[in-house]
């Protein structure tokens, strides 16, 4: 099974305002400095995003290429795939995220609701809530 990866998605406010970043194009080419270590295995798994501290979509990972400057472009399909919401803090640096601890898919046409602000899902799961 590949492993997955999890990704602030810096600058984005909502799930609206990823998928804009996806519209019109062909493929995703997600710039780091850093190569995550485990990199091979992340080949065929996928890079889920988080906003507002909650896992909230992903895009399938295809491969890792070096730029001329150094850095490693990790390329994405231009196909963003919303997930149920699953909390999950901020952090630095690369996470990876294993098959059984990744949310699964939202359904072609299974209605996602109202969403809880990741913060507070984080609370209710702290307490036994949710």
């Amino acid at each position: 099974m590949p492993l997955h990866l999890t990704k602030i998605a810096f600058g984005a406010k909502s799930y609206e305002q990823l998928e804009g970043w996806y519209r019109g194009r062909d493929v995703i080419a997600l710039t780091t400095r850093n190569r995550p270590t485990r990199h091979a295995e992340c080949v065929g798994g996928s890079l889920y995003w988080i906003i507002n501290h909650a896992i909230v979509a992903r895009s399938r990972i295809l491969g890792f290429e070096q730029t001329e400057d150094g850095r490693w472009d990790i390329m994405l399909e231009a196909k963003l795939i919303r997930v149920h919401t699953q909390p999950k803090r901020a952090h630095q640096g690369w996470r990876y995220l294993t098959e059984d601890k990744a949310p699964p898919d939202v359904a072609q046409g299974e209605a996602i609701g109202d969403v809880l602000p990741g913060r507070l899902a984080m609370k209710l799961e702290r307490l036994g809530l949710v």
